[in-house]
């Protein structure tokens, strides 16, 4: 059994919780945040919030660096009670997956600017900053997740429910995190 098939799948009711704020930086939550990325891994991501695993706080571990299957290229963010502070610019447009939604990608309008404030592992405040990049999708995306928002609430009614049906038939089918997109 690999990391990644601990990962919640839609239509878990998880994924659309408000996650609570860590109040303590403690071995519990290295232990955590070591856990996350070695799942983000194991699927091949790039990013993971903790409801995705079912742990319902403010944590989320982001890699754009990394090329599966090439240890050496991870350079993993980890980010403890995200906030985004400022998102604007041109919106624009991303091809974005979600391991916890395998078999789909969506296209999701999203400013093309972002600024994140965060605390890290050692607890100091750190400011992230992402324009029209990868990052920049990555970190509005697993911030969406602790506010129990995912990709597909994005979408329009229609292209939501073929999306979630196109989902459906590929958990059915047996398809797992990391096997059609990365996140």
């Amino acid at each position: 059994m690999s990391a990644s098939e601990d990962i919640v799948l839609t239509p878990d009711p998880r994924l659309s919780e408000m996650c609570a704020p860590i109040e303590k930086i403690d071995d519990s939550v290295r232990k955590l945040a070591k856990y996350m990325l070695d799942v983000m891994y194991d699927a091949d991501g790039c990013g993971l919030a903790a409801p995705q695993i079912g742990k319902l706080v403010r944590l989320v571990v982001i890699d754009v660096d990394y090329v599966p299957g090439d240890p050496s290229s991870r350079n993993p963010y980890v980010l403890i009670n995200p906030k985004v502070v400022t998102a604007d610019g041109d919106p624009r447009l991303f091809t974005e997956g979600c391991l916890s939604f395998p078999g789909i990608s969506v296209d999701i309008e999203r400013p093309s600017h972002v600024i994140v404030h965060a605390t890290d592992l050692d607890g100091d405040l750190l400011q992230y900053e992402a324009e029209n990049n990868l990052l920049a999708v990555c970190l509005q995306h697993e911030i969406d997740h602790l506010n129990g928002v995912t990709m597909v609430d994005h979408l329009p009614l229609l292209e939501r429910a073929k999306a979630l049906h196109d989902c459906e038939l590929a958990i059915s089918g047996g398809a797992r995190p990391g096997e059609t997109s990365a996140e």
